[in-house]
């Protein structure tokens, strides 16, 4: 997997990085607020995702009129227009009103950016006002989760037939490909990664099947580490504290483990 941009994660600090994974969602919801409040809503509310993009390792909002809002991951850093704010130190509060500067700049009319939104996620103080202040090296590994996701991700997109593009979506802050199979009829796969939730306190990558597949259709074993969760949801997962800690087979275990998961849950979807 040498031809991957993969940049080694460590796998022994996955669990420790809920405080960071919560303080990057409310900071997205900045950019993704700029599609909330100047594009039309569609129905898969695709307007309100995100785009990783790789040189800036930002996530990005879609474009209304000729800008866009990113959130640098690493070290929480809001980029609009060629200006940067960071955020550590400072409250949504003043992150918006330094939004609503660069947007009137822009031609944007400022009063419509809002961060009223129509879906939930998870509490965190900054919400309530507190500044951002989460840890620079807990921030680091996050960031280089997203980055590997997209990239490994984005591979298996190319090489997927219905595959869609790879993006952020700001609810769950999960990034993900969805693959139509068999030409619709409603039915699909989701592979990607998701940074820690309920479910799992640390970023994972899963697999998942519209219709849900009958657990007892479910083969025994998964390449890469993988194994299947079933409650609530059935899906296969490969947390991140299972990534090899050896660095030059990391990319090669989640190709491994997307490419078995996402062979078996088409091939159940197909048979469903």
């Amino acid at each position: 997997m040498a031809d991957l941009p993969w940049i080694p994660v460590d796998p022994r600090v996955a669990g420790t990085l809920t405080d960071a994974c919560r303080q990057a969602h409310h900071a997205v919801q900045l950019a993704t607020a700029l599609g909330i409040s100047y594009l039309e809503p569609r129905a898969d509310d695709s307007h309100t995702n995100l785009e990783w993009l790789p040189e800036a390792r930002a996530l990005a909002s879609n474009v209304a009129g000729a800008v866009r809002v990113a959130v640098r991951v690493a070290d929480l850093t809001l980029l609009v227009d060629g200006a940067e704010l960071p955020l550590h130190g400072r409250t949504i509060a003043a992150a918006v009103d330094w939004l609503r500067g660069r947007l009137a700049k822009a031609g944007l009319d400022p009063k419509r950016y809002t961060l009223r939104r129509h879906y939930a996620i998870p509490a965190h103080p900054v919400a309530g006002g507190q500044a951002f202040d989460a840890r620079a090296d807990q921030l680091t590994q996050l960031s280089l989760w997203f980055g590997n996701a997209a990239c490994v991700l984005d591979a298996l997109r190319s090489r997927t037939p219905g595959a869609s593009e790879v993006r952020c979506w700001p609810h769950h802050f999960d990034i993900a490909t969805l693959i139509t199979v068999g030409g619709g009829r409603g039915r699909t796969v989701g592979a990607g990664l998701a940074p820690g939730d309920a479910y799992y306190h640390e970023p994972y990558f899963y697999v998942n099947a519209h219709p849900a597949p009958m657990t007892g259709a479910l083969p025994q074993t998964l390449e890469g580490g993988g194994t299947w969760h079933t409650h609530e949801w059935i899906g296969a997962v490969l947390p991140g504290s299972r990534l090899t800690t050896d660095e030059r087979t990391q990319p090669a275990q989640a190709v491994q483990f997307l490419d078995s998961a996402v062979r078996t849950c088409t091939k159940l979807v197909s048979s469903g």
